[in-house]
């Protein structure tokens, strides 16, 4: 790690211990770690796999289908991912109070595998770790759901009502969901340090929080692998793996 990098750490470290609120906001960069492939690398088998839209799903049986087929294969690409230093460091932190919960762009629910509580963690797009029904809501395993696919090749549809399964994740163009998004706004306005951890900031709406952050007189902090489109509004930049940069707290 180079000196100017080990000096950014240093420093964000500082501002952590200065702040009254931390509100962390994390997206992909925060799993690689834990084997969880992002959508934008090299090769990641996001882009042989990509999400169905959410109209095609609703409006084709082959289309659910492939999105199921599609969903099994990507599981398998991480089924074995465990929380890394990461999302211990920041379990850490809201273990001790310093932060009231984390944003997350994320739908691994590693957050929630580290230790901290659902009600903890506010998932913007979603959670991949289950299903639910569109029309009823009942929530169903996806063991269940992957056994009867492979069984008979249909898509799921509800035990309870007949309607169509989907995973709990918010697909392109499907309405985000406003109790996550009411929270993350209240969480974010709470902040005195907003933590960007491991996300590349193009995603919208979710990447208009760390603006509300700052506007809102927040200190912005970024650490990412990779520059963002936030960088210049930032009080700090740090370029760095996530895990690295926060081991002395998942310590």
């Amino acid at each position: 790690m180079d000196e100017t990098t080990q000096d950014a750490i240093e420093e964000l470290h500082a501002m952590l211990d200065r702040a009254r609120v931390i509100v962390p906001f994390t997206g992909a960069g925060i799993s690689t770690e834990s084997g969880v492939p992002d959508f934008r690398s090299p090769g990641s088998p996001w882009m042989t796999n990509k999400p169905i839209p959410f109209e095609a799903f609703l409006a084709s049986r082959e289309a659910r289908i492939e999105a199921w087929r599609r969903k099994f294969v990507m599981d398998d690409h991480y089924r074995d991912a465990r929380p890394n230093r990461g999302h211990r460091a920041l379990a850490t932190l809201v273990a001790e109070g310093r932060s009231p919960g984390v944003i997350t762009q994320n739908i691994d629910g590693l957050h929630q595998a580290s230790g901290i509580a659902e009600d903890g963690v506010i998932e913007l797009h979603g959670n991949g770790t289950y299903a639910t029904c569109l029309s009823c809501g009942w929530r169903h395993e996806l063991s269940a759901i992957r056994a009867e696919f492979e069984a008979s090749g249909e898509p799921a549809s509800c035990m309870m009502c007949a309607g169509i399964v989907k995973t709990a994740t918010i697909s392109f163009g499907q309405q985000m969901p406003q109790q996550p998004m009411l929270r993350a706004h209240e969480l974010t306005m709470s902040a005195d340090l907003y933590l960007v951890a491991g996300s590349s900031l193009v995603v919208f709406p979710a990447a208009t929080f760390p603006v509300i952050a700052k506007r809102n007189g927040a200190k912005l902090v970024i650490l990412n692998r990779e520059a963002t489109d936030l960088d210049p509004i930032a009080d700090l930049v740090v370029r760095s793996e996530i895990g690295p940069a926060l081991a002395r707290l998942a310590n």
